[in-house]
């Protein structure tokens, strides 16, 4: 499982590649400044590194960077969530930046945004620089890969503290605000209190100017009743409409029988008739219900009085004062519960022993680690060259609780027998720097889970039987893993499954460009020559470099893959 392709279009000096790549160690090679760290630049900038317009070959518009890796399993439920496709069985990731510096980013097809593209790459590909040791200094960096190696999920611990602090924030902001919570307490219950007395019920205020209107009008509003009343059914039944409509439809039901039309026309008038009975029988009902009541009206003068008043009091509406009691019957609520202070105290010390419980069971699992990963770590120095030393991941308690746990973790390295332990940058020359950091690097690394390992000249400042020992150890992550490593080691090389060539050609008037291209046979026998002796390759160089390319160690630990191209 791995990166199986890798293409560029118009990034920096490659004008275009298209390089397939297989399991087990793959070194990449060339001259200085032939442009080897150009695809693990291309690989993180696909996997959501920073980009920027110098990233785009001169002259062009944009350029493209893709990558197709198996799909991890472990990543399907993340793909799902997000929608992207996770049928196909492969990972296609792109992204294109263009010469103004903007960029896109895409996964198996659908748009992405490069903090995906980064929280996938956890998955994908794991990368350690030829500057991997200066990490060993930083007290976030060496506590984070102490928690990888002992397969801790700090996440739980870190949300406790969240939470403690903020129950703690409360509390300490509760108790600086006794004086005035009480102030404000009591301004809310006075006006809670003015307000009770009125006890608005809500749509009250709508209610209350209907029946007003009408107690008000209530004379006009007869008089408009008997008026209509008798417009309708005129004096004993005679000059209303009632009887006049009565008349009409009689005399054309007569006829009806002689001049067909006249059927619908005594419908309507039927209709017209049985409407107006209904009105004049309501209008009847409305004036025996009908009364002036000045009594009522009065008291409903005074209701609205009182509405006003406190309206005006408060300098809201009438028809908000019912939701004006809610909100602040609310917010009285919410000043009681933050003036507990026995529970804003109890619910502090609860995240208090969240937090304690989560960080111990953290602790635990670095306590138990901690001398695996230094026993490890000392034994990879043995095979490094740095025999007699010995590494110690030490685990110092701290006086009061932080963020990241109960506990620092510093690196400690002895380079030689009898030394104490110390701090990694008060010990260590460069080399033994390099050296440690390839270490910690090998041994972390064989319990990852991702599929790609990218080694970036970590092999700065060694040489020698140290040298071949390192194309050993990354030959060995290769048998599980797929190991990609930039060195400019002819030991290392030669261990390699599989190499690969960066060459840089530059044309007369043109502009550099930089190709990658699989080697074996002699190609790759004088491409080893040349990295132990130079430009001038001789007889001898030729011999030691074949010699170096058949020794035992060297043997691939996957079948030759000699038919797999790769074209820039």
């Amino acid at each position: 499982m791995g990166l199986r392709h890798l293409t560029l279009r118009d990034f920096v000096i490659v004008p275009a590649l298209d390089l397939a790549l297989g399991r087990g160690f793959t070194a990449l090679t060339g001259e200085t400044g032939a442009g080897k760290s150009i695809l693990i630049d291309a690989l993180q900038l696909v996997l959501g590194g920073r980009g920027d317009a110098l990233w785009v070959r001169e002259g062009q518009p944009r350029c493209e960077i893709g990558a197709e890796f198996d799909l991890p399993e472990t990543a399907r439920p993340w793909l799902a969530e997000h929608g992207f496709d996770t049928e196909s069985g492969a990972l296609l990731l792109r992204r294109t930046i263009d010469s103004a510096g903007r960029s896109r980013a895409w996964i198996n097809g659908s748009s992405a945004t490069l903090a995906q593209l980064r929280e996938l790459g956890e998955w994908l590909v794991d990368i350690h620089g030829q500057h991997a040791w200066q990490s060993l200094t930083r007290p976030a960096a060496v506590r984070e890969l102490l928690d990888a190696y002992a397969g801790t999920d700090a996440r739980p611990m870190t949300a406790a503290w969240q939470a403690w602090r903020q129950a703690d924030a409360t509390l300490q902001a509760a108790r600086a605000a006794q004086n005035s919570l009480a102030q404000e307490r009591e301004r809310l219950l006075w006006q809670i209190g003015e307000l009770d007395k009125l006890a608005p019920a809500n749509g009250e205020w709508d209610e209350l100017n209907q029946r007003h209107a009408r107690l008000s009008h209530a004379q006009a509003l007869i008089d408009a009743a008997q008026t209509a009343s008798a417009a309708l059914e005129g004096d004993d039944g005679e000059g209303g409409a009632l009887p006049a409509l009565a008349q009409a439809q009689n005399a054309l039901d007569e006829q009806r029988g002689i001049e067909p039309e006249f059927a619908a026309l005594v419908e309507v008038l039927e209709a017209c008739v049985a409407q107006a009975r209904d009105a004049a029988h309501s209008l009847h009902g409305y004036l025996r219900r009908a009364d002036p009541d000045p009594e009522q009206l009065a008291k409903l003068d005074e209701r609205m009085g009182q509405w006003v008043g406190l309206a005006r009091r408060f300098r809201r509406p009438p028809e908000e004062l019912h939701a004006v009691l809610a909100q602040w019957r609310a917010e009285l609520a919410q000043l009681e519960a933050a003036g507990d202070l026995a529970q804003l105290e109890a619910d502090a010390q609860a995240a208090r022993q969240a937090y304690l419980q989560a960080a111990q069971a953290v602790s635990k699992q670095r306590q138990q680690a901690a001398p695996r990963l230094s026993q490890a770590v000392t034994a990879a120095m043995q095979e490094l060259g740095m025999q007699g030393g010995h590494f110690e991941a030490a685990i110092e308690r701290l006086s009061e609780p932080a963020q990241h746990g109960l506990e620092n973790v510093q690196f400690l390295v002895a380079a030689h027998t009898g030394s104490a332990p110390r701090a990694i940058e008060r010990v260590a020359s460069g080399g033994e720097l390099s050296r440690l950091a390839l270490a910690i690097a090998v041994t972390t690394s064989e319990l990852g889970s991702v599929g790609t390992l990218v080694f970036d000249e970590v092999d700065s400042g060694v040489g020698g039987a140290v040298a071949a020992t390192v194309g050993q150890l990354l030959q060995r992550l290769g048998r599980d893993r797929q190991v990609l490593c930039v060195t400019h080691l002819p030991q290392v090389a030669a261990c390699a499954d599989e190499h690969l060539l960066v060459s840089k050609q530059a044309g007369e008037g043109a502009a550099p460009t930089s190709t990658v291209a699989p080697i074996q046979g002699e190609p790759r026998t004088r491409e080893i020559a040349r990295m132990l002796g130079g430009e001038r390759i001789s007889d001898t160089t030729l011999a030691h470099a074949q010699e170096m390319l058949n020794a035992p160690a060297a043997a691939p630990a996957t079948p030759p893959r000699g038919t797999r191209k790769a074209r820039a």
